[in-house]
C-alpha cells in the first residue's frame, strides 16, 4: 500500500511530480526503454494543444507517478507555465482542507472544484511559503493502464 498519513481525519499521499518536457516521445523513451518506467495513463488536451503521459512502476493508483506535459509553452524550449514543477497531493476531502488553508492565510491559485465538467474528483492549487505550487486531489475514480 503507497504511503499515507491521516491528520485531522484527513489522508494524505504523494500522487504525481508534474514536469513539463519539450519532446513527449524523447521523454517517454527516456524513462520506458532507459528506466524501465510503464506508461500508466496517457491524458491528451488538444483544444490546449497538451500532451499528458503519466509514468511510474505499476499503478498509478498503487504509487506515485511523473506526470510529463508538453505543452505550447514547453515544446521544443523551457519557458514554464505557473504551475510547472508542482507536486500532488492526495487528500480525502479536498473542500474541508481549502476550508482550514483558506483560514490559515494559504494563496490559492485555483480550485477547489471539478478538476473536469462533471468530474466528482476535486482539485485545487496553492502555494507554500516559498511559492512553489501544490496541487490537492481528491480522487474517486481509479485510473487504468491506457
Amino acid at each position: 500500500m503507497l504511503p499515507q498519513k491521516t491528520v485531522n481525519g484527513i489522508t494524505f499521499k504523494i500522487r504525481h511530480t508534474m514536469l513539463p518536457v519539450s519532446n513527449m516521445e524523447r521523454t517517454v523513451d527516456f524513462y520506458t526503454r532507459l528506466l524501465g518506467m510503464d506508461v500508466q495513463r496517457v491524458r491528451d488536451v488538444p483544444e490546449k494543444g497538451e500532451r499528458v503521459r503519466y509514468l511510474g512502476y505499476g499503478s498509478e493508483d498503487e504509487g506515485p507517478s511523473l506526470e510529463l506535459i508538453e505543452s505550447a509553452e514547453s515544446r521544443g524550449k523551457a519557458p514554464l507555465a505557473r504551475w510547472t514543477g508542482h507536486i500532488a497531493l492526495y487528500v480525502s476531502d479536498c473542500c474541508r482542507l481549502c476550508e482550514t488553508l483558506k483560514s490559515a492565510s494559504v494563496e490559492f491559485v485555483s480550485g477547489p472544484g471539478p478538476n473536469r465538467p462533471g468530474s466528482k474528483d476535486i482539485y485545487a492549487f496553492i502555494k507554500d511559503p516559498d511559492g512553489y505550487v501544490i496541487e490537492l486531489t481528491e480522487r474517486h475514480s481509479k485510473t487504468a493502464p491506457s
